[in-house]
């Protein structure tokens, strides 16, 4: 059973990071936060991994529900860390553009 006490701290240290993330979030330049912020949900897998510790030790409907939510909402982060980071790599592969019938006709000349 949790105490007072406990709930005390555990929201303590859950608005302490809260402040700490906002803070240093506001400081990163604007030009970095695509970057920074594909990594971040990309490392999001810890969080998935704990929602399953959640979900395998639920005892009842609230705490499997919770599990679940945070196993789906982890995912999807995650997964969106994927398609941002293959959106920024886009940008520094070559472009190969089709040869269209008057480039051809130029190359036979």
């Amino acid at each position: 059973m949790i105490t007072s006490m406990t709930f005390i701290i555990a929201l303590y240290i859950f608005v302490l990071a809260g402040f700490t993330g906002y803070i240093v979030i506001s400081r990163v330049p604007s030009i970095l936060h695509t970057p920074l912020m594909s990594g971040s949900n990309f490392i999001h897998g810890i969080v998935v991994v704990g929602a399953l510790s959640v979900l395998f030790s639920a005892t009842n409907v609230a705490e499997q529900v919770i599990g679940f939510l945070g196993v789906l909402l982890g995912a999807g982060n995650v997964m969106g860390g994927y398609v941002v980071t293959d959106r920024m790599l886009a940008m520094f592969r070559p472009s190969t553009k089709p040869a269209t019938t008057s480039d051809e006709k130029k190359a036979q000349s």
